[in-house]
């Protein structure tokens, strides 16, 4: 069986709301409250949901560029299970060679003063004990696993497209050959075609490498072609978790309902009803009494809105976090 590289377990962040010039604390947001999952080694799991759920800061709390404000973070490398979010100093510094990201703008992500090769070797500078002979090795043979011309090493990020300024911060993230990889919306400043080589090129090094992806993306459409399991967020909390081809088959939770209706479908003759939801989201500064969908949700009842549901298994590997998934009807 395949083991459990990443566990997440009741993982929060809050961020003070502040007044006054004494920066008196009057509340908090809640970004993330209480979100667990596991990522099994060599798999993607998918992280979905509407802006402002809490995708980016979960993959920022899990590598560590923020800190949490409760709940643990285990990582197994096989030889040895580090509690990451107990690692402090020089031990967090090292062990970031295991976990690396990819982040969301390609355009913004790499420093316009640095040449590709220097962009590339930096981490390998930082965290590896390679010589100068080694490193320009390893730089070429990186830009060739992404697609890209050696020759290239000595130009400067404008010089480059969208998708290979992308092709170039995959290749930094391989540098120092990590397990865990946080990908923050990858492909969504790219445009579709180029969205779709930047996608295989990332499952065939997954494939070549045996790498394990936290895929975080907006694009529903394309966490379908990637992931292995999806989880799908509403207000800080993970509400759904299935895997993939049974999430899309058959949504259980009403939100979730709701985002599939609005992926658009290739196929003209296909006329399917969009869900519109209506109301906003919940503030996470203000969040309602029990379910925080439930002021947008059409099978809300009073228990929806005295008491919080817990993420609950209902079959095999699928997990809701709604009181009525048995008995609500979501098929169209």
């Amino acid at each position: 069986m395949t083991q459990t590289l990443l566990q997440v377990e009741g993982l929060k962040k809050y961020f003070p709301i502040t007044s006054g010039w004494r920066r008196t604390t009057v509340g908090h947001v809640k970004a993330v409250d209480g979100v667990s999952f596991s990522i099994q080694d060599g798999e993607t799991l998918g992280l979905v949901g509407e802006s402002g759920c809490g995708k980016t800061t979960t993959g920022r709390l899990v590598l560590r560029l923020i800190e949490c404000t409760d709940g643990s973070i285990r990582m197994n490398l096989g030889s040895q299970d580090v509690h990451v979010s107990d690692l402090r100093g020089e031990d967090l510094r090292l062990f970031r060679r295991h976990m690396q990201m990819i982040f969301q703008d390609p355009y913004s992500s790499l420093n316009p003063r640095l040449t590709v090769f220097d962009i590339i070797a930096e981490p390998l500078k930082a965290l590896g004990d390679l010589s100068s002979a080694q490193i320009d090795d390893r730089v070429r043979q990186l830009m060739t696993q992404v697609g890209l011309r050696p020759q290239f090493l000595q130009r400067f990020p404008h010089a480059f497209s969208g998708g290979q300024r992308q092709r170039v911060c995959i290749a930094r993230s391989l540098a120092l050959d990590p397990k865990l990889i946080v990908c923050d919306e990858p492909v969504s400043a790219l445009d579709v075609s180029v969205q779709a080589q930047i996608i295989n090129l990332m499952k065939d090094l997954q494939q070549e490498q045996g790498l394990t992806y936290l895929f975080i993306a907006h694009d529903l459409s394309v966490v379908e072609n990637i992931a292995t399991r999806v989880a799908v967020m509403y207000t800080g909390r993970i509400v759904e978790l299935a895997p993939t081809d049974e999430l899309f088959a058959q949504p259980r939770h009403p939100y979730t309902h709701a985002l599939m209706s609005a992926v658009p479908r290739p196929d003209p003759k296909l006329r399917k009803a969009r869900e519109l939801l209506p109301g906003d989201v919940a503030d996470p500064s203000d969040l309602p009494a029990g379910c925080a969908f439930h002021p947008r949700c059409r099978f809300a009842q009073d228990q929806c809105r005295q008491q919080t549901p817990e993420l609950r298994e209902i079959s095999g590997g699928h997990q809701v976090a709604c009181h009525l998934a048995e008995e609500i009807d979501l098929v169209e």
